[in-house]
């Protein structure tokens, strides 16, 4: 065999050459200037687009270390269960984007003067960015402009102040909302109340704080629809604290034995739908609400309860902070659009998609994955309006 130029071997053991021209030619020069000079550019070559190619792959989608920009969720109930998928929500997006857990903060009341101190707090530690219930269309006008006016990013979840058929009457300059379109919700809930209580006649709605702007559009878009049908619809206050909730329901109801219906806005009333109506007599009444408590799940399984409508409080945690990441991160160009989580109606026939245990729902704190159930995607309403 011809003697092979070392630099020549070293290139075709280092590319791994397989037996064809190019490696016929290497070993013996043939139309070649230099073999050697040849091979010595192929490893060159090979030297240069690996390591680019190792650069490129350490650097594809990550990014410069980024400041541990502090959010803040600033909250109307902060102790009521619907958030508790929420604040698991931000804490997962938190995690991932490598962000200090947002703080916590608010009212535990529905008073909207703590949820302002809480703003005017944040604004004041310099918050990277705020998300927060618009509960009405007055309160937050100020504080959030403020915030605003101090570089501070602002977008609204769960309540967007106050909403007039379906239209809202934004007070303040946030950015973007994160939530249910919810006096369209209100509408849905009225025509599932039509399709359960057939006969135009007296119905319920519970609602634990009339006015606010997370629950008060859902009961007037109920009525909206209800009303003009011939039924006459009560508007039962229950509070803002879960724990009188059950008791201002059971009252009523034992005054108002000859109704044909009751349903709730929120989702603390829901829980303790079916509760309410075993105690006072009336079980097996046309009765549903709103949200995802472990409690509602389990009634609608059971069929103390008929019906439970889902928004989605996990996206309403999550999305806020990656919007503010982005807006951050972006230097201000990615500005967030409103969002709505979505409408989707669980009844027994579907619940065992939701009845499980899951940090998404806010049944248990495991962090997991769950795979997605076999069969046809049914999609939730769009509560978007026109």
């Amino acid at each position: 065999m011809d003697k092979v130029d070392p630099k020549v071997d070293e290139a075709i053991e280092t590319l791994n050459m397989k037996d064809g021209p190019t490696r016929r030619r290497l070993i013996r020069g043939t139309g070649l200037v230099s073999a050697t000079a040849a091979a010595s550019a192929l490893l060159a070559a090979c030297g240069s687009s690996s390591s680019s190619g190792a650069a490129a792959k350490a650097t594809a989608g990550s990014f410069p270390s980024t400041p541990a920009w502090q959010f803040y969720f600033v909250n109307h109930v902060t102790t009521n269960t619907f958030f508790v998928p929420t604040q698991y929500g931000y804490s997962d997006a938190a995690a991932l984007l490598h962000l200090p857990t947002p703080k916590w903060t608010g009212s535990t009341n529905s008073i909207a003067a703590q949820m302002v101190s809480a703003i005017n707090a944040a604004v004041a530690a310099k918050a990277s960015g705020i998300a927060t219930t618009l509960i009405d269309s007055t309160s937050f006008t100020t504080p959030v402009a403020n915030a605003m006016s101090a570089g501070i990013p602002v977008v609204s979840y769960n309540a967007d102040g106050t909403i007039t058929k379906g239209v809202p009457d934004i007070g303040t300059n946030r950015l973007a909302y994160v939530g249910q379109a919810l006096y369209v919700s209100g509408q849905q809930l009225g025509h599932k109340i039509q399709s359960l209580v057939t006969k135009p006649g007296h119905v319920v709605i519970f609602i634990a704080t009339p006015g606010t702007a997370n629950i008060q559009p859902r009961y007037d878009g109920a009525n909206a629809v209800l009303s003009p049908l011939g039924y006459t619809v009560s508007e039962i206050a229950t509070g803002a604290a879960t724990g009188v909730e059950l008791g201002a329901m059971k009252a009523y109801l034992l005054g108002n034995k000859s109704v044909k219906g009751a349903f709730a806005v929120d989702g603390g009333s829901t829980s303790f739908l079916g509760q309410a109506l075993s105690e006072t007599g009336l079980t097996g009444l046309p009765n549903g609400g709103f949200d995802t408590e472990p409690l509602t799940l389990s009634n609608v399984k059971s069929g103390a309860t008929d019906f439970t409508i889902y928004q989605d409080p996990y996206l309403q945690g999550f999305l806020p902070v990656l919007y503010l990441y982005l807006y951050n991160i972006s230097g201000g160009t990615l500005s967030p659009s409103d969002t709505d989580t979505g409408l989707s109606f669980i009844t027994k026939s579907n619940v065992s998609e939701y009845d499980i245990a899951s940090r998404y729902q806010g049944s248990t704190t495991a962090q997991k994955y769950i795979p997605r159930p076999s069969g046809a995607i049914s999609a939730p309403i769009a509560t978007t309006s026109s």
